[in-house]
């Protein structure tokens, strides 16, 4: 060992002496002294490595409290980070799709920080079923008998098969064996189900004859699957849920519906393509009908199914409703967010996705020329920047082949240069608040529907 080495050795301070530092002590009442001391180990073993490899100390060792400040607060850091969604598309998976309205996140911390009546009854003081409340209020809103809340809808078309079908076969047009997000396909849930699959017509045409015909005596269910993610145009058939339910109760098979995201108001009304309702389905008769939660719905990540009583009791007696259930504060937010639907004249105003989704472009453009003109002496010598039209997109699957009128503010590296617009995105990505946009066409757009207010964006940019 070189006699520089040793010098810079005697140099570290002992970890007891770090503990008693006047900028420390603060630090071990708040965390404690198990965490703060492992931290300073740490540090003072990076330091033994510099010196061993290098001879010389890390920069950060002339202010060791300073180091453990950074390294404290990177560690307390949220991996679920929120960020700036500017991406245009409103239901994003990968940022977590539909925001809580208010009174769901009121809820949530009501259910977080109480008991709750989870399985409790308070009539009789023993023990109830936690999907009974918000089963109560699906029913009023939906039209059906009874209902049942599983962790996503994955999870709520695996249960309805496995309760209903398991061993049997399962009737689906062909053209409805979809594959959505994260590789879920149709046929592979048959399979974990236990289901056999029938599948009738052909990609573009099914008429109800082939339903008909394909019905033997092992069929325990035709289904209906919402393609939502992908659209077929030009000579096409497909079977109506009323045509399909009448079938089933002639033949005594059960029917089914996955609707996927599903929505439980008319979407026209509010100038948005038309989106299958629940409600509909139930009045036309189908046994069974599944969709999400976090979708066009507006609530937390949920399966909910909806139907028949005496098919729900047999979902809600099966074994792996106990794995796949949701707790209470899941029941919570949903039960919130149910209860605005009890008030459509305010749902617009109360419901964080349909408020988005339902954006005025011009506000959006009005938005643009205002960050526009403050953000010009901060970017205008690097990027051109400009208020443009463009399309934003439901997402997660809803919808895809319609766009939805939008203005983004974008920036135009003025050198040209792609790097120039990653580094960008880069330091943005780096941000206390992430700002998450998209590159095309040689520019950064910052899609701005989903954007509240101006000083949201500056705000998050000061980070």
């Amino acid at each position: 060992m070189s006699s520089q080495s040793q010098q810079l050795y005697s140099q570290l301070p002992a970890i007891d002496r770090l503990l008693r530092h006047d900028a420390i002590t603060p630090y071990v009442t708040q965390y404690g002294q198990t965490l703060i001391s492992d931290l300073l180990r740490q540090m003072q073993a990076e330091a033994r490595d510099a010196i061993k490899h290098q001879e010389q100390l890390p920069a950060w060792s002339q202010d060791w409290p300073k180091e453990l400040q950074h390294r404290l607060d990177k560690q307390q850091q949220s991996a679920l980070r929120p960020v700036l969604n500017l991406t245009g598309t409103v239901l994003h998976t990968n940022l977590g799709r539909a925001l809580l309205a208010q009174p769901a996140v009121d809820a949530v911390v009501q259910a977080m920080q109480c008991n709750v009546t989870l399985e409790y009854d308070l009539q009789g003081a023993g023990r109830g079923h936690r999907d009974r409340a918000v089963a109560d209020l699906l029913c009023q809103l939906t039209g059906a008998e009874d209902a049942c809340i599983v962790n996503n809808n994955a999870a709520a078309v695996l249960l309805m098969l496995a309760a209903v079908a398991a061993g049997q076969q399962v009737v689906v047009s062909r053209g409805e064996l979809v594959e959505i997000g994260g590789a879920f396909r149709i046929p592979d849930v048959m399979r974990q189900a236990g289901c056999q699959l029938i599948e009738v017509g052909t990609t573009n045409r099914t008429h109800l004859a082939d339903y008909r015909t394909a019905v033997a005596e092992q069929t325990a269910l035709l289904m209906k699957v919402h393609t939502s993610n992908y659209r077929i145009e030009g000579f096409t058939a497909a079977v109506d849920e009323t045509e399909l339910a009448a079938l089933g109760r002639e033949l005594g098979v059960i029917t089914a519906t996955d609707l996927g995201s599903g929505s439980l108001i008319d979407m026209t009304q509010y100038g948005l393509p038309a989106e299958p309702m629940p409600q509909r389905l139930i009045a036309a008769g189908i046994d069974l009908v599944t969709f999400s939660g976090d979708k066009l719905l507006g609530g937390p990540q949920v399966g909910i199914i909806v139907g028949k009583k005496a098919l729900i009791a047999r979902l809600q007696q099966h074994p792996l409703k106990r794995a796949l259930r949701v707790g209470k504060i899941t029941l919570a937010a949903l039960e919130a967010t149910l209860r605005l639907y009890q008030q459509p004249e305010l749902l617009q105003q109360q419901l964080p996705t349909l408020r988005q989704l339902t954006r005025a472009p011009e506000q959006m453009q009005q938005l643009a020329q205002q960050l526009q003109q403050q953000l010009e002496p901060q970017f205008g010598d690097r990027f051109v920047l400009a208020g443009e039209a463009c399309w934003s997109q439901i997402g997660s699957g809803s919808l895809p082949a319609d766009r939805l009128p939008s203005h983004a503010l974008t920036f135009t590296p003025r050198d040209g240069r792609g790097a120039t617009l990653m580094a960008l995105t880069q330091q943005w990505h780096q941000l206390a608040r992430p700002v998450i946009g998209r590159i095309a066409d040689g520019k950064l757009w910052l899609d701005l529907r989903c954007l509240e207010s101006a000083e949201q964006l500056l705000e998050a940019l000061k980070g």
